[in-house]
């Protein structure tokens, strides 16, 4: 791949294409992650330093504040457009990063630690509120923006490298599309490649759509916060291009999952958005959140 991108390296790549994620350091400030996170605790009436205040094990907020990722991590955005083919391919011309931050306090901390591959509960591919199909562009890529210092069995994410393949396969498989959850889980019973994620306030993890990803333990006592906005495309993947050199990494990674240098996928279904539970719940929440920071 003679290709030149804006901020990845050769080598970011064929990792990303290989293992389905790439991880960039220091993209972003850690004095605005640390705003948002005491702004978080406030929105909950947490104590920050009294784990014995934080009543749910994990939450998922929903955004109060938000700001355009080129302004805020320039680098990151230019490792999001080398990844899903250039700028002119995203949906929207000015994504932004929320603070709707998934917290996981204490999750499963009473439990004996278990390390990613021997994990077996909670394995999903992303994506509540579409149909899948092996083309989707609701979800052109993953990200996993860490706004807290994430250090080893503390929570974060775990990530099956080599589940790219597996749903690429899966979705192959069902042209006609498959509703969230369906049969996606189960798929990291084939996989033997895990990781856990971990990082420092500001670092970002791109990961491709495809992959599996799971919750984990958190019996740290710290709180650990991220936040995992998707990038949407303005098209479907295309599989076909006239000019190999025009694949994108994430359309590369799909092809090299399916073993194919090309491929004219044709969906058999329509395209369907749905509305998850996920949304009344975060409406919900962020209702009561402004009335208690009303209150003061």
């Amino acid at each position: 791949m003679a290709k030149t991108y804006k901020t990845l390296t050769e080598s970011d790549v064929n990792h990303f294409v290989e293992k389905g994620h790439v991880v960039l350091k220091d993209c972003f400030s850690r004095e605005l992650a640390a705003e948002w996170r005491g702004f978080a605790f406030k929105r909950l009436g947490y104590e920050p330093d009294d784990p014995t205040t934080w009543e749910e094990p994990r939450i998922h907020l929903p955004s109060m504040n938000r700001l355009p990722i080129r302004e805020i991590a320039p680098r990151a955005w230019d490792g999001i457009c080398d990844l899903l083919g250039g700028e002119d391919r995203i949906a929207n011309t000015e994504p932004s990063w929320g603070d709707g931050f998934i917290i996981n306090f204490k999750l499963g901390a009473e439990d004996e630690w278990q390390p990613p591959e021997s994990h077996f509960t909670g394995w999903h591919k992303d994506g509540d509120f579409f149909r899948h199909f092996l083309d989707s562009p609701e979800q052109g890529l993953l990200t996993i923006i860490v706004w807290s210092d994430i250090y080893p069995k503390s929570g974060g994410t775990y990530v099956a490298c080599d589940s790219v393949q597996h749903v690429a396969q899966h979705l192959f498989a069902h042209p006609e599309g498959l509703l969230p959850g369906q049969g996606f889980g189960q798929l990291y019973e084939k996989c033997k490649d895990f990781v856990e994620i971990t990082g420092n306030a500001g670092d970002v993890v791109l990961l491709h759509p495809f992959i599996l990803h799971s919750a984990s333990q958190n019996p740290s006592g710290r709180a650990r916060f991220i936040t995992n906005p998707p990038v949407a495309l303005k098209e479907p993947m295309n599989f076909n291009r006239e000019n190999p050199d025009d694949f994108s990494p994430i359309e590369l990674a799909v092809l090299r999952g399916l073993g194919e240098d090309r491929l004219d996928f044709k969906p058999t279904a329509p395209r369907e958005r749905l509305v998850p539970e996920r949304v009344k719940r975060q409406k919900k929440m962020l209702e009561e959140q402004k009335k208690r920071l009303a209150m003061g």
